[in-house]
């Protein structure tokens, strides 16, 4: 898995004819295998995505282990979700950028900002768009979370659903989803009382829910 801030978009039903959802039958079987190897091993899939909210920006929270790589894939290919990911695009080059865009990949530039206006603008333009994002940005532990998933959201005014895994109760899907409203500390508020026992796969790199100021 890429280190750093990953980003990911999916469309909210499978729709073979989207730009870049095309051909991604590789992508498809390892979120196949990765739901049948939770179930298998007993873990639980929770809560679901709103059939009336074809925008949302999730987040996915603790972000404790490489494995969460696969724990998100089980957790798209459980509830439908068709995966886009967002990466600079100075790694769309040669084979590796063929491949990231067969696997659904969208190429950015600049700084936070210009990504922040650039995905809102993109919400703005789609019918159902889900961007998925680690706020923590990293697996190591002590890391706040960054502010880009909370101002694309309130700037396209779509709501952010919350993902998560809890490795302690063998758990993982989606719990709220809610609107910032131009109120970043409420909202926060909201996400702490939902994550405050929500473990990970690894507790001891499990971050503070704040944001990083």
């Amino acid at each position: 898995m890429p280190a750093g801030p990953i980003l990911w978009v999916h469309g909210v039903k499978y729709d073979a004819e989207n730009p870049g959802f095309a051909a991604l039958g590789s992508v498809d079987g390892m979120k196949w295998l990765s739901e049948t190897y939770f179930r298998i091993a007993g873990w639980t899939f929770v809560g679901g995505v709103p059939a009336d909210e074809p925008k949302l920006v999730a987040i996915g929270y603790p972000h404790t282990s490489n494995w969460d790589f696969f724990v998100y894939l089980a957790i798209a290919g459980h509830f439908g979700l068709k995966t886009r990911f967002l990466m600079h695009e100075g790694l769309f080059v040669g084979p590796l950028g063929w491949l990231l865009r067969r696997w659904g990949g969208i190429a950015v530039q600049g700084g936070s900002k210009a990504v922040v206006s650039t995905m809102v603008s993109t919400f703005n333009q789609a019918d159902a768009l889900v961007l998925a994002v680690a706020p923590e940005g990293t697996r190591a532990g002590g890391s706040a979370w960054k502010s880009g998933f909370w101002r694309i959201a309130d700037g396209a005014d779509v709501p952010v659903l919350m993902g998560f895994v809890d490795g302690a109760k063998k758990q993982l899907g989606f719990g709220p989803c809610l609107r910032v409203n131009g109120d970043a500390k409420s909202w926060m508020d909201k996400a702490r009382a939902f994550y405050g026992d929500k473990q990970g796969l690894k507790s001891q790199n499990r971050g503070p829910i704040e944001l990083a100021r």
